[in-house]
């Protein structure tokens, strides 16, 4: 053992520091080691490293993306459709998938045309579907049908439906009991809905449909034509709002048949109402006094064209509070797009049309050509009848005993239409006259 101060020690030197700031610092750390070498970060093995977690992330974003759109895509596709009601839907031949897709969304079958595109390019990669083609037909979609149902329908060609032709004039009490009388329909209805609230159309649906779900249906289309229709409308009509529209495309479609004169019936009655006259048609003065019931074409009797009801627009100015009838999509523009015409008067020429005036004096000339032709037809049913050896019909002028001498009542069928006759004085109103409607 060396003792202190022997030699080959080397001391150990303690310094004291200097002052008491030199004594609370920390310690120097000691000095590196001869001989080693400092580790360096390698540049390019650091942007690999980057580079990848940046795509990681990307991925993982993606990933999360695709998933959230496939949730929502499942939602759309399994949730319930739109539909209010069952609905019929037509593919003609070689219409495409965009175009389908689009009228699907139009009319209410589903919620969204690019989300049934999409589901239905996913249907062609399905190893069930080796054709997932939309095959061309007439469908039926139930109520709330949801877009998986309806590619199922579409790409499996379900087609089997019956149809039920709803003519346009019909009250709604006159569908109800026609809707009744069809074999093919089922269920009761407990009440007739309003008055030209129904669409006339032919209407194709499955065997054993409900008879309110098909009365449902024709208001969801009325409805929504006439929104439609209204959105187009002439500037400045005299009605303000679409029921208004609706009453007055009623007359017009028990008016007239004749499907190139709707829209100058129509002028008739809108200048009518613009000169605050009223409108005297025949129609309106049967319902007034039958209502739903009403039967068209009976002869009018002039009791009941002096009787004042809510619908004789001989006795009332403007239009009635109610339409007459469930108008057709024809009457219903032509009550919204009137012809520009001035004329106030018209009645029925004696060849199937009408005569259109827009002064008295005319439309009296007009009245005499019309009559004349009435008792043409009167003589010749009458002759033969007689060749016939029946016996003398009964003519609708005598069975009218009320009529005013000279008036001339329509048969009892075809329906009749009435021609307005105005002028500023009860005593310069012609007696009306009844015509034959053209079917």
């Amino acid at each position: 053992m060396s003792m202190p101060g022997e030699a080959g020690e080397t001391p150990k030197i303690k310094t004291r520091p200097r002052s008491p700031a030199e004594a609370l610092e920390p310690a120097r750390a000691p000095s590196r080691p001869r001989g080693t070498k400092i580790r360096r970060e390698s540049r390019a093995l650091g942007a690999v490293v980057r580079i990848t977690s940046t795509v990681l992330t990307v991925v993982l974003g993606i990933i999360a993306l695709v998933g959230g759109i496939g949730a929502l895509m499942h939602h759309q596709v399994e949730a319930p459709g739109p539909l209010q009601t069952a609905r019929t839907f037509v593919i003609p031949k070689g219409e495409g998938r965009l175009e389908i897709a689009r009228r699907l969304e139009q009319e209410g079958v589903v919620s969204n045309r690019l989300a049934f595109v999409a589901a239905h390019i996913m249907q062609g990669f399905s190893a069930n579907r080796r054709n997932a083609e939309l095959k061309a037909g007439e469908y039926e979609f139930k109520k709330g049908a949801s877009m998986h149902q309806v590619l199922d329908t579409l790409i499996e060609g379900k087609v089997s439906l019956a149809s039920v032709l709803i003519q346009p004039g019909l009250t709604s009490h006159a569908i109800v009991e026609k809707l009744k009388a069809d074999g093919t329909l089922s269920g009761d209805v407990a009440e007739v809905p309003a008055e030209g609230t129904l669409l006339p159309e032919t209407y194709r649906m499955s065997k054993g449909m409900a008879r309110t779900e098909l009365l449902e249906r024709m208001k969801i289309d009325q409805q929504r034509l006439v929104a439609q229709l209204w959105e187009k409308r002439q500037p400045n009509l005299p009605y303000a709002t679409p029921e208004q529209a609706v009453v007055m495309a009623s007359i017009i479609e028990r008016e007239t048949g004749a499907r190139d004169e709707r829209e100058r019936v129509a002028a008739v009655f809108v200048n009518r109402l613009r000169k605050n006259m009223p409108l005297q048609s025949d129609p309106t003065i049967l319902y007034g006094v039958h209502g739903g019931a009403v039967q068209w074409g009976k002869p009018i009797l002039r009791s009941e064209i002096d009787t004042k009801t809510t619908h004789n627009t001989y006795q009332m100015k403007g239009l009635p509070p109610t339409p007459i009838c469930n108008p057709s999509r024809q009457a219903i523009e032509a009550a919204l797009n009137p012809a520009a015409t001035n004329d106030l008067y018209f009645v029925a020429d004696g060849q199937g049309g009408h005569t259109f005036s827009e002064t008295l004096k005319d439309h009296n000339a007009a009245v005499q050509v019309w009559r004349k032709a009435e008792r043409d037809m009167r003589a010749a049913k009458a002759e033969a009848a007689r060749a016939a050896g029946q016996p003398m019909p009964v003519m609708p002028a005598e069975a009218d005993a009320a009529a005013e001498p000279g008036e001339a009542a329509a048969p009892a069928a075809p329906p009749v239409a009435v021609a307005p006759a105005a002028a500023a004085s009860a005593a310069a109103i012609p007696l009306p006259v009844r015509k034959p409607k053209k079917q």
